[in-house]
């Protein structure tokens, strides 16, 4: 299967203007808690979020980055994130279709959520390897995924696990299975820990 276009997106906006409840979800909101609590409560210089959606999740990330790049293929949701984040200076929105349109910076976090299983299996490892040439030393990458099935390129735990594989040398130092999601912390340039899955 192919990944999914913009065109996709754009037809899922087209219908609703938050369509997976980021507003409104209890699931959405527990799961963001828990996003920002895996981050061990670390302030970030230069952070990617691929996927911001409507900015939701933005909104919150900001509070823990200097600056923050968030990116979407859907320009219909990038425009409820502007709006939504208008007051925040440290955080800029660009259109960009990733693996593709790879920002030249570098960056200490990158966070993919909930995004990686839009994509196959090829697309998810071109992502890890510009994800990797792109972290400063000591950088993170934190991936979320929902578990559950779904008819999409890939499942949720086949896309975090093809993402870590590919991301050599990023080192999984944290991980958190909930009933529907899973969260791994990918860690540049240290020695690889015994890593025990917190449920």
């Amino acid at each position: 299967m192919s990944s999914r276009p913009p065109s996709y997106f754009e037809r899922i906006y087209a219908r609703s203007a938050d369509p997976w409840a980021f507003e409104t979800s209890d699931y959405e909101r527990e799961k963001y808690d828990a996003t920002i609590a895996a981050l061990g409560g670390r302030r970030f210089v230069s952070a990617l979020e691929i996927g911001c959606s409507i900015g939701v999740f933005s909104l919150r990330l900001a509070a823990h980055c200097e600056r923050l790049l968030a990116v979407d293929v859907a320009e219909s949701a990038l425009a409820r994130a502007r709006s939504r984040c208008a007051l925040l200076a440290n955080v800029r929105f660009e259109n960009r279709r990733l693996p593709q349109d790879w920002p030249a910076q570098k960056f200490d976090l990158i966070v993919i959520s909930e995004v990686l299983y839009f994509l196959n299996p090829a697309d998810i490892r071109r992502l890890a390897k510009r994800a990797t040439a792109s972290l400063s030393p000591g950088g993170h990458v934190l991936l979320v995924n929902y578990t559950e099935t779904i008819e999409e390129p890939c499942s949720g735990n086949e896309a975090a696990e093809i993402f870590a594989a590919a991301a050599v040398p990023l080192t999984r130092i944290r991980q958190v299975i909930r009933p529907k999601y899973r969260i791994d912390l990918l860690e540049a340039n240290i020695k690889a820990p015994d890593v025990t899955p917190i449920r």
